[in-house]
Protein backbone atom coordinates (compact mmCIF):
# COMPACT_ATOMS: atom_id res chain seq x y z
CA UNK A 1 0.00 0.00 0.00
CA UNK A 2 1.32 3.48 -1.11
CA UNK A 3 2.67 5.02 2.37
CA UNK A 4 1.51 8.46 1.36
CA UNK A 5 -2.28 7.19 0.94
CA UNK A 6 -1.84 5.17 3.97
CA UNK A 7 -0.98 8.10 6.30
CA UNK A 8 -4.17 9.76 4.79
CA UNK A 9 -6.42 7.01 5.58
CA UNK A 10 -5.20 6.45 9.15
CA UNK A 11 -4.54 10.12 9.88
CA UNK A 12 -7.39 11.45 13.02
CA UNK A 13 -7.25 14.63 11.26
CA UNK A 14 -8.78 13.66 7.50
CA UNK A 15 -12.41 14.11 7.60
CA UNK A 16 -14.47 11.43 7.02
CA UNK A 17 -15.70 12.87 4.10
CA UNK A 18 -12.69 12.53 2.58
CA UNK A 19 -11.77 9.01 3.90
CA UNK A 20 -14.75 7.71 2.07
CA UNK A 21 -13.26 8.97 -0.77
CA UNK A 22 -10.08 7.72 -0.29
CA UNK A 23 -11.47 4.25 0.14
CA UNK A 24 -12.98 4.32 -3.23
CA UNK A 25 -10.29 5.15 -5.11
CA UNK A 26 -8.63 2.41 -7.20
CA UNK A 27 -4.80 1.86 -7.64
CA UNK A 28 -3.98 4.08 -10.42
CA UNK A 29 -6.06 7.10 -9.12
CA UNK A 30 -3.81 6.29 -5.68
CA UNK A 31 -0.56 6.46 -7.35
CA UNK A 32 -1.64 9.82 -9.54
CA UNK A 33 -2.75 11.59 -6.03
CA UNK A 34 -0.13 10.67 -3.89
CA UNK A 35 2.78 10.63 -6.66
CA UNK A 36 4.69 13.58 -5.23
CA UNK A 37 3.71 16.47 -3.25
CA UNK A 38 2.38 19.35 -5.14
CA UNK A 39 4.75 22.04 -5.32
CA UNK A 40 4.09 25.38 -4.39
CA UNK A 41 5.74 27.47 -7.71
CA UNK A 42 6.32 31.55 -7.84
CA UNK A 43 2.41 32.26 -8.63
CA UNK A 44 1.50 30.13 -5.67
CA UNK A 45 -0.61 26.52 -5.63
CA UNK A 46 -2.12 25.38 -8.36
CA UNK A 47 -3.40 21.49 -9.05
CA UNK A 48 -6.40 19.46 -9.95
CA UNK A 49 -8.74 19.29 -6.66
CA UNK A 50 -9.17 15.84 -4.84
CA UNK A 51 -7.25 14.47 -2.00
CA UNK A 52 -4.11 13.58 -2.18
CA UNK A 53 -0.59 15.36 -1.57
CA UNK A 54 -0.27 15.72 -5.16
CA UNK A 55 -3.91 17.55 -5.54
CA UNK A 56 -5.45 20.62 -4.56
CA UNK A 57 -7.45 19.89 -1.19
CA UNK A 58 -8.49 21.47 2.07
CA UNK A 59 -4.80 20.43 3.39
CA UNK A 60 -2.59 21.40 1.04
CA UNK A 61 -4.03 24.39 1.15
CA UNK A 62 -3.55 24.60 4.91
CA UNK A 63 0.20 23.56 4.06
CA UNK A 64 0.53 26.44 1.72
CA UNK A 65 -1.04 29.10 3.73
CA UNK A 66 1.00 28.23 6.72
CA UNK A 67 4.18 28.62 4.96
CA UNK A 68 2.52 31.78 3.35
CA UNK A 69 1.47 33.35 7.18
CA UNK A 70 5.09 31.91 8.28
CA UNK A 71 6.79 34.38 5.51
CA UNK A 72 4.47 37.00 6.76
CA UNK A 73 4.99 37.05 9.83
CA UNK A 74 9.45 36.90 9.30
CA UNK A 75 9.03 40.33 7.08
CA UNK A 76 6.71 42.53 9.18
CA UNK A 77 6.58 42.92 12.74
CA UNK A 78 2.65 44.01 12.36
CA UNK A 79 1.66 41.59 10.12
CA UNK A 80 -0.94 39.87 12.40
CA UNK A 81 -2.39 43.28 13.04
CA UNK A 82 -2.44 44.61 9.46
CA UNK A 83 -3.74 41.34 8.60
CA UNK A 84 -4.45 39.53 4.86
CA UNK A 85 -6.90 40.10 2.27
CA UNK A 86 -8.83 36.91 0.72
CA UNK A 87 -10.97 36.42 -2.14
CA UNK A 88 -12.33 33.49 -4.36
CA UNK A 89 -14.03 32.95 -7.53
CA UNK A 90 -16.66 30.14 -8.20
CA UNK A 91 -14.49 27.11 -8.82
CA UNK A 92 -14.58 23.44 -7.39
CA UNK A 93 -13.82 23.84 -3.55
CA UNK A 94 -13.24 27.54 -3.44
CA UNK A 95 -15.38 28.53 -0.88
CA UNK A 96 -13.98 25.39 1.57
CA UNK A 97 -10.32 26.37 0.67
CA UNK A 98 -10.70 29.84 1.43
CA UNK A 99 -12.54 29.18 4.53
CA UNK A 100 -9.40 27.07 5.55
CA UNK A 101 -7.23 29.88 5.01
CA UNK A 102 -8.90 32.13 6.88
CA UNK A 103 -9.13 29.12 9.71
CA UNK A 104 -5.31 28.75 9.45
CA UNK A 105 -4.35 32.48 9.51
CA UNK A 106 -6.75 33.22 12.58
CA UNK A 107 -5.24 30.24 14.33
CA UNK A 108 -1.89 32.44 14.22
CA UNK A 109 -3.16 35.63 15.40
CA UNK A 110 -4.09 37.46 12.03
CA UNK A 111 -6.54 39.41 11.38
CA UNK A 112 -8.34 38.45 7.92
CA UNK A 113 -10.21 40.28 5.74
CA UNK A 114 -12.60 38.06 4.04
CA UNK A 115 -14.53 39.04 0.78
CA UNK A 116 -18.35 37.83 1.90
CA UNK A 117 -19.27 36.44 -1.82
CA UNK A 118 -17.27 35.61 -5.03
CA UNK A 119 -14.87 38.56 -6.04
CA UNK A 120 -12.25 38.95 -9.20
CA UNK A 121 -8.88 39.14 -8.57
CA UNK A 122 -7.99 42.67 -9.50
CA UNK A 123 -10.37 43.43 -6.27
CA UNK A 124 -8.40 41.37 -4.13
CA UNK A 125 -5.40 43.34 -5.21
CA UNK A 126 -7.29 46.85 -4.83
CA UNK A 127 -7.97 45.84 -1.29
CA UNK A 128 -4.76 45.10 0.13
CA UNK A 129 -3.87 48.16 -1.43
CA UNK A 130 -6.76 50.24 0.19
CA UNK A 131 -6.37 48.36 3.57
CA UNK A 132 -2.52 48.64 3.95
CA UNK A 133 -2.47 44.89 4.69
CA UNK A 134 0.40 42.70 5.14
CA UNK A 135 -0.30 40.26 2.09
CA UNK A 136 -2.91 38.81 0.33
CA UNK A 137 -4.12 35.46 -1.02
CA UNK A 138 -6.71 34.78 -4.12
CA UNK A 139 -8.43 31.44 -4.52
CA UNK A 140 -8.36 30.85 -7.98
CA UNK A 141 -7.12 28.91 -11.15
CA UNK A 142 -7.19 31.59 -13.37
CA UNK A 143 -9.10 29.74 -16.91
CA UNK A 144 -7.80 26.34 -16.36
CA UNK A 145 -10.06 23.75 -17.45
CA UNK A 146 -12.68 23.09 -14.48
CA UNK A 147 -11.42 20.19 -12.92
CA UNK A 148 -8.25 22.64 -11.15
CA UNK A 149 -8.05 25.21 -8.59
CA UNK A 150 -5.22 27.16 -6.76
CA UNK A 151 -3.66 29.39 -4.30
CA UNK A 152 -2.33 32.67 -5.53
CA UNK A 153 -0.19 34.51 -2.60
CA UNK A 154 0.23 38.16 -2.80
CA UNK A 155 2.46 40.82 -0.95
CA UNK A 156 1.82 43.82 0.50
CA UNK A 157 1.37 45.86 -2.65
CA UNK A 158 -1.25 43.95 -3.81
CA UNK A 159 1.44 42.35 -6.49
CA UNK A 160 1.98 38.61 -6.78
CA UNK A 161 5.07 37.07 -5.29
CA UNK A 162 7.99 38.08 -7.26
CA UNK A 163 10.74 34.96 -7.23
CA UNK A 164 12.80 36.20 -4.96
CA UNK A 165 9.92 36.72 -2.19
CA UNK A 166 8.11 33.32 -3.46
CA UNK A 167 11.08 31.85 -3.09
CA UNK A 168 10.87 32.51 0.99
CA UNK A 169 7.32 31.01 1.40
CA UNK A 170 8.52 27.40 -0.94
CA UNK A 171 11.11 27.22 1.90
CA UNK A 172 8.60 27.85 4.25
CA UNK A 173 5.97 25.56 2.94
CA UNK A 174 8.16 22.77 2.15
CA UNK A 175 9.52 23.51 6.06
CA UNK A 176 6.09 22.51 7.15
CA UNK A 177 6.61 18.74 8.85
CA UNK A 178 3.06 17.39 9.61
CA UNK A 179 0.82 19.47 7.75
CA UNK A 180 -2.25 17.17 8.00
CA UNK A 181 -2.42 18.40 11.74
CA UNK A 182 -1.57 22.01 11.32
CA UNK A 183 -3.95 24.07 13.87
CA UNK A 184 -6.93 26.09 12.37
CA UNK A 185 -9.75 28.33 14.31
CA UNK A 186 -13.41 27.91 13.68
CA UNK A 187 -15.29 30.57 11.70
CA UNK A 188 -17.33 31.72 14.15
CA UNK A 189 -14.34 31.91 16.60
CA UNK A 190 -12.61 33.84 14.47
CA UNK A 191 -15.25 36.59 14.11
CA UNK A 192 -16.90 36.59 17.99
CA UNK A 193 -13.18 37.13 18.52
CA UNK A 194 -12.61 40.67 16.05
CA UNK A 195 -10.01 38.51 13.74
CA UNK A 196 -12.28 38.44 10.56
CA UNK A 197 -13.32 41.40 9.06
CA UNK A 198 -15.77 41.09 6.07
CA UNK A 199 -15.86 43.02 2.85
CA UNK A 200 -19.14 43.81 1.08
CA UNK A 201 -21.00 46.25 -1.10
CA UNK A 202 -18.58 49.52 1.06
CA UNK A 203 -15.69 48.00 -0.62
CA UNK A 204 -16.62 47.13 -4.24
CA UNK A 205 -18.46 51.05 -4.52
CA UNK A 206 -14.35 52.38 -3.92
CA UNK A 207 -13.33 49.94 -6.30
CA UNK A 208 -15.95 50.91 -8.94
CA UNK A 209 -15.26 54.65 -8.59
CA UNK A 210 -11.23 54.23 -8.56
CA UNK A 211 -11.95 51.95 -11.60
CA UNK A 212 -14.27 54.69 -13.17
CA UNK A 213 -11.43 57.03 -13.64
CA UNK A 214 -9.57 55.33 -16.67
CA UNK A 215 -12.08 57.02 -18.56
CA UNK A 216 -11.50 60.15 -20.00
CA UNK A 217 -14.83 61.27 -21.03
CA UNK A 218 -17.37 59.39 -18.03
CA UNK A 219 -19.74 61.95 -17.87
CA UNK A 220 -20.66 61.84 -21.75
CA UNK A 221 -23.29 60.43 -22.50
CA UNK A 222 -23.16 56.77 -24.10
CA UNK A 223 -24.04 55.56 -27.74
CA UNK A 224 -22.55 51.95 -27.49
CA UNK A 225 -24.36 49.06 -26.59
CA UNK A 226 -22.62 46.37 -25.32
CA UNK A 227 -22.73 42.53 -24.40
CA UNK A 228 -21.07 41.55 -21.69
CA UNK A 229 -20.08 37.76 -20.37
CA UNK A 230 -18.33 36.57 -17.42
CA UNK A 231 -17.94 33.13 -18.66
CA UNK A 232 -19.59 32.11 -15.68
CA UNK A 233 -17.36 32.95 -13.70
CA UNK A 234 -16.78 35.59 -10.75
CA UNK A 235 -17.17 39.56 -13.04
CA UNK A 236 -20.79 39.06 -13.32
CA UNK A 237 -22.59 41.65 -11.29
CA UNK A 238 -18.63 43.68 -11.16
CA UNK A 239 -18.60 43.91 -14.36
CA UNK A 240 -22.36 44.70 -15.48
CA UNK A 241 -22.37 47.22 -12.45
CA UNK A 242 -19.33 48.85 -13.90
CA UNK A 243 -20.44 49.56 -17.24
CA UNK A 244 -24.10 50.05 -16.65
CA UNK A 245 -22.96 52.77 -13.93
CA UNK A 246 -20.93 54.53 -15.91
CA UNK A 247 -23.72 54.49 -19.00
CA UNK A 248 -23.44 52.32 -20.99
CA UNK A 249 -26.29 50.12 -22.80
CA UNK A 250 -25.66 46.54 -21.46
CA UNK A 251 -26.92 43.14 -22.44
CA UNK A 252 -25.26 40.21 -20.39
CA UNK A 253 -25.42 37.01 -21.69
CA UNK A 254 -27.97 35.42 -19.52
CA UNK A 255 -26.68 31.54 -19.61
CA UNK A 256 -23.01 32.65 -18.72
CA UNK A 257 -24.21 35.29 -15.67
CA UNK A 258 -24.80 32.82 -13.26
CA UNK A 259 -21.07 31.52 -11.35
CA UNK A 260 -20.82 27.79 -12.74
CA UNK A 261 -17.69 25.65 -11.83
CA UNK A 262 -17.99 23.15 -14.67
CA UNK A 263 -18.35 26.26 -17.17
CA UNK A 264 -20.98 24.02 -19.31
CA UNK A 265 -21.66 26.05 -21.87
CA UNK A 266 -17.81 26.81 -23.27
CA UNK A 267 -15.46 24.03 -24.16
CA UNK A 268 -12.79 26.35 -22.30
CA UNK A 269 -13.66 29.19 -19.92
CA UNK A 270 -10.83 31.36 -21.91
CA UNK A 271 -11.65 34.68 -23.67
CA UNK A 272 -7.85 34.16 -25.64
CA UNK A 273 -10.12 31.61 -27.33
CA UNK A 274 -12.54 33.37 -30.08
CA UNK A 275 -14.91 30.23 -29.44
CA UNK A 276 -15.69 31.31 -26.06
CA UNK A 277 -17.69 34.26 -27.58
CA UNK A 278 -20.16 32.05 -29.21
CA UNK A 279 -23.23 32.61 -27.09
CA UNK A 280 -22.22 36.85 -27.24
CA UNK A 281 -21.99 37.02 -30.78
CA UNK A 282 -25.81 35.54 -31.06
CA UNK A 283 -26.59 37.76 -28.39
CA UNK A 284 -24.84 40.54 -30.09
CA UNK A 285 -26.48 39.59 -33.91
CA UNK A 286 -29.68 39.64 -32.34
CA UNK A 287 -29.76 43.35 -30.83
CA UNK A 288 -27.09 44.80 -32.94
CA UNK A 289 -24.71 44.83 -30.22
CA UNK A 290 -21.30 47.90 -31.39
CA UNK A 291 -18.79 45.61 -28.73
CA UNK A 292 -18.53 41.93 -26.97
CA UNK A 293 -16.91 41.84 -24.04
CA UNK A 294 -15.72 38.95 -22.12
CA UNK A 295 -13.93 37.71 -18.86
CA UNK A 296 -12.36 34.67 -17.12
CA UNK A 297 -13.31 33.19 -14.55
CA UNK A 298 -11.21 35.28 -11.76
CA UNK A 299 -11.70 38.28 -13.76
CA UNK A 300 -8.22 39.66 -14.42
CA UNK A 301 -8.06 38.80 -18.73
CA UNK A 302 -10.33 40.49 -20.77
CA UNK A 303 -11.15 39.91 -24.61
CA UNK A 304 -12.91 41.62 -26.95
CA UNK A 305 -15.39 41.44 -30.40
CA UNK A 306 -15.67 44.63 -32.45
CA UNK A 307 -18.70 44.80 -34.95
CA UNK A 308 -17.41 45.92 -38.22
CA UNK A 309 -19.08 45.99 -41.56
CA UNK A 310 -21.89 43.94 -40.15
CA UNK A 311 -19.11 41.11 -38.49
CA UNK A 312 -17.84 40.85 -35.18
CA UNK A 313 -14.07 40.63 -35.34
CA UNK A 314 -11.73 39.36 -32.92
CA UNK A 315 -8.50 41.60 -31.41
CA UNK A 316 -5.98 39.93 -30.36
CA UNK A 317 -4.63 41.13 -27.44
CA UNK A 318 -1.60 42.57 -28.92
CA UNK A 319 -4.04 44.70 -31.38
CA UNK A 320 -6.17 45.95 -27.65
CA UNK A 321 -3.24 46.69 -25.73
CA UNK A 322 -1.84 49.01 -29.26
CA UNK A 323 -5.57 50.40 -29.57
CA UNK A 324 -5.34 51.51 -25.56
CA UNK A 325 -2.03 53.21 -25.87
CA UNK A 326 -2.67 55.38 -28.66
CA UNK A 327 -5.79 56.60 -27.42
CA UNK A 328 -4.37 57.14 -24.23
CA UNK A 329 -1.71 58.65 -25.20
CA UNK A 330 -3.42 61.21 -28.02
CA UNK A 331 -5.91 62.29 -25.53
CA UNK A 332 -3.54 63.01 -22.91
CA UNK A 333 -1.90 64.76 -25.95
CA UNK A 334 -5.07 66.58 -26.76
CA UNK A 335 -5.45 67.72 -23.12
CA UNK A 336 -1.70 69.24 -22.37
CA UNK A 337 -1.29 66.30 -19.39
CA UNK A 338 1.52 64.11 -21.74
CA UNK A 339 4.50 63.47 -19.03
CA UNK A 340 7.75 64.27 -20.26
CA UNK A 341 8.99 61.21 -18.62
CA UNK A 342 6.06 58.28 -19.21
CA UNK A 343 6.48 54.48 -19.03
CA UNK A 344 4.68 51.90 -20.75
CA UNK A 345 5.52 48.28 -19.42
CA UNK A 346 5.06 44.95 -21.62
CA UNK A 347 6.80 41.46 -21.37
CA UNK A 348 9.21 40.37 -23.87
CA UNK A 349 6.87 38.42 -25.86
CA UNK A 350 4.53 40.87 -26.41
CA UNK A 351 4.22 42.33 -29.60
CA UNK A 352 6.42 45.74 -31.19
CA UNK A 353 3.35 47.02 -32.25
CA UNK A 354 2.21 48.86 -29.24
CA UNK A 355 5.58 49.71 -27.86
CA UNK A 356 6.37 51.59 -31.64
CA UNK A 357 3.35 53.89 -30.68
CA UNK A 358 4.21 54.58 -27.49
CA UNK A 359 7.48 55.31 -28.64
CA UNK A 360 6.59 57.86 -31.10
CA UNK A 361 4.99 60.07 -27.83
CA UNK A 362 8.39 60.29 -26.33
CA UNK A 363 6.98 57.19 -23.87
CA UNK A 364 9.94 54.92 -22.67
CA UNK A 365 9.02 50.96 -22.81
CA UNK A 366 9.83 48.88 -20.18
CA UNK A 367 9.83 44.63 -20.82
CA UNK A 368 9.14 42.50 -18.36
CA UNK A 369 9.81 38.28 -18.10
CA UNK A 370 6.24 36.63 -18.99
CA UNK A 371 3.77 37.10 -15.88
CA UNK A 372 2.05 40.11 -14.62
CA UNK A 373 3.77 40.24 -11.15
CA UNK A 374 6.99 41.99 -13.10
CA UNK A 375 4.75 44.44 -14.48
CA UNK A 376 3.44 45.09 -10.74
CA UNK A 377 6.87 44.93 -9.18
CA UNK A 378 7.54 47.58 -12.10
CA UNK A 379 5.45 50.04 -10.39
CA UNK A 380 6.14 49.76 -7.29
CA UNK A 381 9.85 50.69 -8.22
CA UNK A 382 8.54 54.13 -10.16
CA UNK A 383 5.96 55.43 -7.43
CA UNK A 384 8.77 57.85 -5.95
CA UNK A 385 10.56 58.33 -8.84
CA UNK A 386 9.95 60.82 -11.66
CA UNK A 387 8.02 58.55 -14.15
CA UNK A 388 4.51 58.48 -14.83
CA UNK A 389 2.58 55.08 -15.25
CA UNK A 390 1.20 54.94 -18.72
CA UNK A 391 -0.27 51.36 -18.57
CA UNK A 392 1.18 48.06 -18.39
CA UNK A 393 0.01 45.18 -20.39
CA UNK A 394 0.45 41.35 -21.99
CA UNK A 395 -0.51 39.53 -24.88
CA UNK A 396 -2.41 37.41 -22.78
CA UNK A 397 -4.96 39.76 -22.74
CA UNK A 398 -4.29 41.15 -19.30
CA UNK A 399 -4.01 45.41 -19.26
CA UNK A 400 -3.89 47.62 -16.14
CA UNK A 401 -4.26 51.21 -17.03
CA UNK A 402 -4.56 52.98 -13.94
CA UNK A 403 -2.32 52.13 -10.76
CA UNK A 404 -5.04 51.15 -8.50
CA UNK A 405 -3.95 47.45 -8.48
CA UNK A 406 -0.70 45.67 -9.42
CA UNK A 407 -2.39 43.22 -11.43
CA UNK A 408 -4.08 42.34 -14.34
CA UNK A 409 -7.86 44.09 -14.11
CA UNK A 410 -10.55 43.17 -17.03
CA UNK A 411 -12.67 45.76 -15.50
CA UNK A 412 -10.31 48.67 -15.94
CA UNK A 413 -10.18 47.58 -19.31
CA UNK A 414 -13.39 47.17 -20.04
CA UNK A 415 -14.35 50.26 -19.43
CA UNK A 416 -11.69 51.72 -21.64
CA UNK A 417 -12.69 49.33 -24.39
CA UNK A 418 -16.31 50.55 -24.05
CA UNK A 419 -15.43 54.42 -24.05
CA UNK A 420 -13.25 54.13 -27.28
CA UNK A 421 -15.40 52.08 -28.96
CA UNK A 422 -18.12 54.45 -28.20
CA UNK A 423 -15.84 57.55 -29.24
CA UNK A 424 -15.24 55.59 -32.52
CA UNK A 425 -18.69 55.68 -33.00
CA UNK A 426 -19.69 59.20 -33.06
CA UNK A 427 -16.78 59.36 -35.45
CA UNK A 428 -18.95 56.31 -37.59
CA UNK A 429 -15.72 54.54 -37.43
CA UNK A 430 -14.77 50.84 -35.42
CA UNK A 431 -12.04 49.52 -33.54
CA UNK A 432 -10.86 48.03 -36.58
CA UNK A 433 -10.69 51.49 -38.85
CA UNK A 434 -8.67 52.28 -35.86
CA UNK A 435 -6.56 49.43 -36.16
CA UNK A 436 -6.25 49.67 -40.02
CA UNK A 437 -5.23 53.58 -39.47
CA UNK A 438 -2.42 52.64 -36.95
CA UNK A 439 -0.91 50.08 -39.55
CA UNK A 440 -0.92 52.74 -41.89
CA UNK A 441 1.15 54.93 -39.90
CA UNK A 442 3.07 52.31 -37.85
CA UNK A 443 3.53 49.01 -40.27
CA UNK A 444 1.68 46.14 -40.43
CA UNK A 445 2.38 43.81 -37.06
CA UNK A 446 1.16 40.56 -36.90
CA UNK A 447 1.27 38.02 -34.48
CA UNK A 448 0.53 34.35 -33.73
CA UNK A 449 0.96 31.94 -30.32
CA UNK A 450 1.32 28.30 -31.40
CA UNK A 451 0.75 25.75 -28.36
CA UNK A 452 2.85 22.73 -28.94
CA UNK A 453 1.07 20.42 -26.08
CA UNK A 454 3.41 17.39 -25.16
CA UNK A 455 2.52 15.12 -22.23
CA UNK A 456 4.38 13.17 -19.76
CA UNK A 457 7.49 12.65 -19.25
CA UNK A 458 8.21 12.06 -22.73
CA UNK A 459 7.03 15.45 -23.61
CA UNK A 460 9.08 16.93 -20.81
CA UNK A 461 12.18 15.60 -22.14
CA UNK A 462 11.12 16.29 -26.12
CA UNK A 463 10.62 20.01 -24.80
CA UNK A 464 13.91 20.31 -23.30
CA UNK A 465 15.31 18.77 -26.62
CA UNK A 466 13.89 21.44 -28.88
CA UNK A 467 15.24 24.58 -26.76
CA UNK A 468 18.85 22.88 -26.59
CA UNK A 469 18.51 22.49 -30.08
CA UNK A 470 17.65 26.10 -30.75
CA UNK A 471 20.73 26.97 -28.52
CA UNK A 472 23.00 24.91 -30.09
CA UNK A 473 22.05 25.82 -33.63
CA UNK A 474 19.73 29.27 -33.55
CA UNK A 475 18.41 29.96 -36.99
CA UNK A 476 20.75 32.41 -38.41
CA UNK A 477 18.57 33.00 -41.19
CA UNK A 478 14.32 33.06 -41.23
CA UNK A 479 12.08 34.03 -43.89
CA UNK A 480 14.63 35.99 -45.48
CA UNK A 481 15.79 38.12 -42.72
CA UNK A 482 18.74 38.28 -40.54
CA UNK A 483 19.49 37.09 -36.87
CA UNK A 484 20.38 40.36 -35.27
CA UNK A 485 19.71 39.50 -31.45
CA UNK A 486 19.90 36.46 -29.82
CA UNK A 487 18.13 36.13 -25.88
CA UNK A 488 18.76 33.80 -23.16
CA UNK A 489 16.57 34.37 -20.28
CA UNK A 490 17.96 31.04 -18.59
CA UNK A 491 21.94 31.94 -19.11
CA UNK A 492 21.36 35.60 -18.88
CA UNK A 493 23.22 36.75 -21.99
CA UNK A 494 22.16 38.46 -24.92
CA UNK A 495 24.28 38.30 -28.31
CA UNK A 496 24.57 40.91 -30.62
CA UNK A 497 27.16 41.25 -33.52
CA UNK A 498 28.98 38.29 -31.67
CA UNK A 499 29.20 40.31 -28.53
CA UNK A 500 27.67 38.91 -24.87
CA UNK A 501 26.07 41.15 -22.77
CA UNK A 502 24.00 40.60 -19.42
CA UNK A 503 20.85 40.03 -19.01
CA UNK A 504 19.00 42.13 -15.83
CA UNK A 505 16.48 39.77 -15.66
CA UNK A 506 15.30 36.72 -13.48
CA UNK A 507 16.27 33.44 -14.28
CA UNK A 508 14.05 31.68 -16.76
CA UNK A 509 14.05 28.79 -19.53
CA UNK A 510 13.05 31.28 -22.35
CA UNK A 511 14.75 32.24 -26.03
CA UNK A 512 13.76 34.60 -27.90
CA UNK A 513 15.88 35.31 -31.56
CA UNK A 514 15.43 39.32 -33.22
CA UNK A 515 15.34 39.36 -36.84
CA UNK A 516 15.97 42.77 -39.25
CA UNK A 517 12.52 44.16 -39.82
CA UNK A 518 10.84 43.71 -36.76
CA UNK A 519 10.45 40.30 -37.06
CA UNK A 520 11.44 37.79 -33.87
CA UNK A 521 10.55 34.70 -32.12
CA UNK A 522 10.67 33.38 -28.44
CA UNK A 523 10.81 29.57 -27.20
CA UNK A 524 9.00 29.41 -23.70
CA UNK A 525 7.81 26.25 -21.66
CA UNK A 526 4.20 26.66 -20.09
CA UNK A 527 4.47 27.18 -16.34
CA UNK A 528 1.41 25.64 -15.68
CA UNK A 529 0.64 23.28 -19.02
CA UNK A 530 2.54 19.98 -20.53
CA UNK A 531 3.65 22.48 -23.37
CA UNK A 532 6.23 24.80 -25.31
CA UNK A 533 4.71 28.36 -26.21
CA UNK A 534 6.27 29.60 -29.71
CA UNK A 535 5.50 33.22 -30.08
CA UNK A 536 5.97 34.87 -33.44
CA UNK A 537 5.81 38.65 -34.49
CA UNK A 538 6.23 40.01 -37.94
CA UNK A 539 6.36 43.31 -39.34
CA UNK A 540 5.46 44.18 -43.30
CA UNK A 541 4.28 46.87 -45.59
CA UNK A 542 0.82 45.42 -45.61
CA UNK A 543 -1.76 43.21 -43.62
CA UNK A 544 -1.66 40.35 -46.91
CA UNK A 545 2.17 40.67 -46.59
CA UNK A 546 2.56 40.28 -43.08
CA UNK A 547 0.34 37.36 -42.58
CA UNK A 548 2.40 35.85 -45.57
CA UNK A 549 5.37 36.11 -43.63
CA UNK A 550 4.02 34.87 -40.21
CA UNK A 551 2.76 31.80 -42.23
CA UNK A 552 6.16 31.11 -43.96
CA UNK A 553 7.57 31.79 -39.77
CA UNK A 554 5.30 29.32 -38.48
CA UNK A 555 6.52 26.78 -41.11
CA UNK A 556 9.77 27.40 -41.05
CA UNK A 557 9.98 27.15 -36.89
CA UNK A 558 7.55 23.82 -36.94
CA UNK A 559 9.94 21.90 -39.31
CA UNK A 560 12.82 22.51 -36.84
CA UNK A 561 10.39 21.04 -33.49
CA UNK A 562 8.66 18.17 -35.54
CA UNK A 563 11.62 16.07 -35.37
CA UNK A 564 11.79 16.33 -31.62
CA UNK A 565 8.57 15.10 -31.04
CA UNK A 566 7.50 12.04 -29.63
CA UNK A 567 6.59 8.97 -31.72
CA UNK A 568 2.85 8.18 -31.50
Amino acid sequence: MNSRYKQWLEHPSIDPETKETLKSMNEAEIEEAFAEDLAFGTGGMRGIVGPGNSRLNTYTVRKAVYGYAQFLLERHSDATRRGVAIAHDNRRGSKAFTEAAIGVLTALGFVVHAFEELRITPMLSYAVRKLNAAGGIMVTASHNPPEYNGVKMYDEHGCQLVPSLADQVIDQVESVEDYLSIDTKPLEDAREEGLLNELGREMDDAYLDAVSDVQFAKDAKKQLKVVFTPLHGAAGEIGRRALEENGFEVHTVDGQMEPDPDFSTVDSPNPENPSAFALAKQLGEKIGADLLIATDPDGDRLAVMARHEGRYEFLSGNQTGALFIDYILSRRKERGILPEAGGVYNTVVTSEFGATIARSYGMEVISTLTGFKFIGEQMRQIEDADQTFIMGYEESYGYVLRDIVRDKDSIQAALLAAELADALKREGRTMVDYLDKLYQTYGAFRDKLINVVLKGREGKEAIENILADFRKQPPRTLIGRDLLVQEDYREGVRIENEEERPLDYPVSNVLKYIYTDDCWFVLRPSGTEPKLKIYLNVKADSIDAADRALENMESEIIKRVEPHKPKQ
